[in-house]
C-alpha cells in the first residue's frame, strides 16, 4: 500500500489502478479481474479499489474505454501520416485496426464480460458512433457519399472489421491479409 510520501493523486492512481487491471486480464483473462483481486495485485486497499470503480461492471467498463482511447489516439496518429489518396487513408486505417486486434486481444474479452450490461451497451453503441464519425471524416474527401450514407457504410465495414479480426485472433489469416482485404472492401464501398 502507498504511504503518505508516496500517495498518488486521484488520476494518477486510476492509471495505475487500470494498468493491473490490464495485467491481470492479459494474465487470467477478463474472469479473473474482480475488485479483490486488484487491489491485491496493486498492493492498495479494497476501498480504494471500490472508490474508483464501485462495482465489477464499473471497473471492467472503465478498463474497455482506456483501451478504446488508445485505440483511437493510435488511428489518430496513423492517418496523420496517410498519402492524401484513398487508398493510403484506407490502408492505414485497416492496419491500425488490426493492430488493435493484435496488440489489445483483451477488447473481446472485457466486451464478452460485459455482454448483456446495458450501460456497456449504451457505451459501445457512443464509441461506434465516435469511431464511425471519425471513420466517415477520414473518407469523406474521396467518396460522393452523402454523410449519412457514408457513415452507415463504415458501420458496416467496421462489421466486416470485426469478422476479419475474429479472423485474424483465432489464425486463420494473416495480418498482411485481413488489412488487403479491409483496404479493398473500404476502397470498393466509397
Amino acid at each position: 500500500m502507498a504511504t503518505p510520501a508516496t500517495r498518488l493523486s486521484k488520476g494518477a492512481r486510476r492509471e495505475q489502478l487500470l494498468d493491473a487491471a490490464l495485467t491481470i486480464v492479459r494474465t487470467r483473462g477478463a474472469d479473473g479481474l474482480t475488485l479483490v483481486t486488484l487491489a491485491e495485485a496493486a498492493g492498495v486497499s479494497r476501498p480504494i479499489v471500490y472508490d474508483h470503480f464501485g462495482t465489477r461492471a464499473g471497473l471492467l467498463i472503465a478498463l474497455y474505454r482506456q483501451l478504446d482511447d488508445r485505440h483511437r489516439a493510435a488511428l489518430d496518429e496513423a492517418l496523420k501520416t496517410a498519402e492524401p489518396t484513398v487508398a493510403a487513408t484506407a490502408r492505414v486505417m485497416s492496419a491500425a485496426y488490426f493492430a488493435c486486434s493484435t496488440d489489445i486481444p483483451e477488447f473481446a474479452a472485457l466486451s464478452a464480460a460485459l455482454k448483456g450490461n446495458p450501460e456497456m451497451e449504451a457505451i459501445q453503441h457512443d464509441l461506434l458512433n465516435d469511431y464511425t464519425t471519425a471513420m466517415a471524416t477520414a473518407l469523406a474527401p474521396y467518396s460522393e457519399l452523402p454523410p449519412k450514407s457514408l457513415k452507415l457504410r463504415c458501420i458496416g465495414l467496421l462489421g466486416a472489421a470485426e469478422a476479419l479480426a475474429t479472423e485474424l485472433t483465432h489464425n486463420r489469416t494473416t495480418p498482411r491479409l485481413a488489412t488487403s482485404a479491409l483496404t479493398d472492401l473500404i476502397t470498393g464501398n466509397l
